[in-house]
């Protein structure tokens, strides 16, 4: 077998392609260095074009639960490939796959999913949540927290202004201020600037929508309570909740992150969750799902108008349904002693190199901070130390192990993580925790 060299296919990517990327967190921004261009992978291992072999912690963010081209998958996807890519039409396995998502997301008897919607992208699936939340309410406004990402709709592309919480301005040359103007920002874990908001703007809010845990700041939990609070708050004043699962739902548990806190207790049930990633296997597909009333106000029910030609997608929901299919409690427990043992280790290597750092967790996701305590918001977050996440990065790389390359993401593990990818991973770390310890800023 031929191989290329990463550099040379980035260069030559970069001549037709913005960047030479088609999401800009792949061009190794945050960390330097040469992207590295993958061709294969197969359980918890990725192969590039160079032909080096990776122990994977990035699991194409999130999707690859089971592990890569897992082979019952795989076979699911073939067989529905070999029947038509795409029909434009409905198919019984849509529905197959909306029943198991409401089936799923049930705790305690509490089943908040009563109809689901596919689409193609978690962004998709957040910006027809919120459509559908100002359709429903009638109301314009939005409220959303600084660091949360829900896709890259206009809408959501808003910066936190100053003060408590303002209307936001434009976070993206091309989003108009009247359109960032529609959306409040308002710094995470903060009751008090919700209630501002709310008692400000709360006759003209349509919604709140809320990753259920922060995880794409890297991971920072909701503060005990935080979502049983900020729901209980829109619904008095007549607003909508989203939360969006698209990381989470499915993946840190049977039930999503909304699941692991039902369990536990916290009695709070939003109006629309938003999913992606482990839905679709891998493949591109996503959902909006939520109580009956809500949804249909969707068309052709309602006059809240969403439509998309690969929508449910055949070869796609057969990736959905055969990964959820095998999800099953005994993959979950997996995932969760594998998480333990490497958030642990990494804790560990970073303590014995003395550099000062948090663990943060949201089921069986988790990354680390570079400070002294833990953040609980967008700010204490970009507040770290993210100098030392480049050259750790880059020492985990050179021993073979693929990290997300950017501190403000999650760190992901598979049902493939077996004990020796476990133990590459750990033979990595003193090295890399000395890499990160002997970092300077630039």
């Amino acid at each position: 077998m031929t191989h290329a060299d990463n550099a040379d296919l980035f260069t030559r990517a970069k001549s037709s392609i913005p960047g030479g990327v088609n999401s800009p967190v792949r061009a190794y921004g945050s960390v330097g260095g040469t992207p590295r261009f993958l061709v294969s992978a197969q359980g918890a291992r990725v192969t590039d074009a160079e032909g080096t072999e990776y122990v994977d912690l990035v699991c194409s963010w999130g999707p690859a639960i089971l592990g890569h081209a897992q082979p019952d998958v795989v076979h699911a996807v073939q067989e529905a490939a070999a029947r038509g890519l795409s029909f434009g039409a409905s198919t019984p396995a849509e529905t197959e796959l909306a029943e198991l998502i409401r089936e799923r997301v049930s705790v305690n008897g509490v089943s908040p999913i009563e109809k689901v919607r596919l689409v193609s992208t978690g962004t998709e699936a957040t910006m027809t949540a919120i459509r559908l939340a100002r359709g429903f309410t009638g109301r314009e406004l939005l409220v959303k927290f600084a660091g949360h990402y829900h896709g890259h709709s206009d809408g959501l592309l808003a910066a936190a202004g100053s003060g408590l919480a303002t209307l936001a301005l434009p976070g993206s040359a091309g989003v108009t201020a009247a359109t960032a103007g529609q959306t409040l920002v308002v710094p995470y874990n903060n009751l008090d600037a919700l209630r501002a908001v709310f008692a400000e703007h709360g006759e003209n809010i349509a919604g709140i929508i809320v990753e259920a845990a922060s995880a794409n700041m890297g991971v920072v939990p909701p503060a005990p309570g935080f979502n049983a609070a900020l729901t209980e708050l829109a619904h008095a004043h007549g607003a909508l909740v989203i939360l969006d699962e698209v990381l989470t739902g499915f993946r840190v548990g049977p039930a999503g992150f909304w699941g692991l806190q039902a369990a536990a207790g916290e009695d709070y049930v939003p109006d629309l969750f938003t999913f992606g990633k482990v839905i679709g296997g891998g493949m591109p597909l996503a959902a909006l799902g939520g109580r009956a009333e809500v949804m249909d106000h969707l068309a052709p029910l309602g006059p809240v108008y969403q439509a998309g030609t690969l929508s449910g997608n055949p070869v796609a929901v057969a990736a959905g349904l055969e990964t959820l299919r095998r999800a099953t409690p005994e993959v979950y427990a997996h995932l969760d002693i594998v998480a333990d043992t490497l958030s642990s280790a990494v804790s560990a290597a970073l303590t014995v190199a003395e550099v000062p750092h948090v663990v943060q967790r949201a089921g069986n996701l988790f990354s680390f901070v570079f400070a002294e305590a833990a953040p609980v918001n967008y700010a204490e977050v970009q507040a770290q130390d993210a100098y030392r996440y480049g050259p750790f990065f880059h020492a985990m790389l050179d021993a073979g192990i693929n990290l997300p390359p950017s501190v403000f993401e999650a760190w992901f593990v598979s049902a493939a993580h077996d004990e020796d990818a476990v133990a590459q991973i750990l033979a990595a770390l003193p090295a890399a925790a000395r890499a990160a310890a002997e970092a300077t800023p630039a």
